[in-house]
């Protein structure tokens, strides 16, 4: 099947400084590098868009008209998202800091809609995921056709494009035995509502091909906690759609969160959670940089 190619080079999601209504745009950039500041741009009054019309990102289409970005939001909204495969374990750093060996197969859990989250939203805590809160910084994949038995040279004309994601984890619901049970768990651990922040721009995939030599970086508090290279992943991404679509349909608007690098906070040593407001940034070279601030929520 052909590539179906977004009528985009980058997009956002975004409320006007006019309007109450929720739009897409693709901004307008001086440089890409400006990416990274997106969110200091739409603050200042100084992030302006060419506006798209669609239902979702992948229908939006020009309308000819220019914006001002009044708020910077996520590039999607969680109730288009039918469901998000999450890759375990897949940068080799990380996969050697936990001591295990290097996969044959990728290993593969889910998050719900209702986990995702807009960049800049306060991420809920429940009161019983409080204890061991970690972070993830992670690419993300959207499908732009449903795919099912893709074979690995065709898998990136599935790709519609690329975002910036923050696997938010409870560890303990996640490995201790009294919680998990006898074996880890990942899905409950990590399926809790706002758990899957994502922006804030998507990035099609005819710009940034198979997205295989991008810098990453998780820093909590100003602190470098993550920094990595796309390049060590274990599974790239056309093996992960291909992988993932057999047998079953990857639907059209599905995401792929492709694993995360060394460095998160269960492996520090000793090993360093999250606290009520720490805020998290995850910046990905060539797609821009998510923030988020993590709250507790109240009994």
């Amino acid at each position: 099947m052909p590539s179906i190619r977004p009528a985009w080079d980058r997009l956002v999601r975004f409320v006007p400084r006019d309007s109450q209504h929720i739009r897409y745009g693709e901004p307008i950039l001086a440089d890409p590098a400006e990416l990274n500041n997106l969110d200091e741009l739409a603050d200042g009054g100084k992030l302006k868009v060419k506006v798209l019309d669609g239902e979702t990102p992948l229908a939006a289409t020009p309308t000819g008209e220019i914006a001002t970005v009044g708020k910077l939001l996520g590039p999607l909204d969680g109730r288009t998202v039918p469901i998000i495969r999450c890759i375990g374990l897949n940068y080799k750093t990380h996969i050697l800091e936990t001591g295990r060996s290097l996969p044959s197969c990728p290993t593969i859990f889910t998050k719900p809609g209702p986990s995702v989250a807009d960049h800049g939203e306060d991420i809920p805590i429940p009161v019983i995921a409080q204890g061991q809160c970690d972070y993830e910084g992670e690419l993300v994949v959207l499908i732009s056709q449903d795919a099912k038995n893709v074979s690995e040279s065709e898998a990136l004309d599935y790709v519609a494009g690329y975002t910036v994601g923050n696997d938010v984890s409870a560890r303990d619901w996640q490995r201790e035995a009294e919680k998990a049970g006898p074996v880890p768990q990942w899905t409950f651990s990590k399926s809790f509502d706002k758990y899957a922040p994502l922006g804030p721009c998507l990035v099609a995939a005819h710009v940034l091909g198979d997205a295989n030599n991008l810098s990453l970086r998780t820093i909590v508090n100003g602190d470098v906690r993550q920094s990595a290279n796309t390049s060590d992943l274990c599974f790239s991404v056309a093996r992960l759609v291909a992988f993932c679509s057999q047998g079953q349909t990857l639907q059209k608007g599905s995401l792929i969160m492709t694993g995360t690098p060394g460095g998160v906070g269960l492996f520090m040593k000793p090993p360093v959670f999250l606290q009520d407001g720490d805020e998290v940034v995850v910046e990905i070279e060539n797609i821009g940089r998510l923030r988020n601030r993590v709250v507790f929520e109240k009994d």
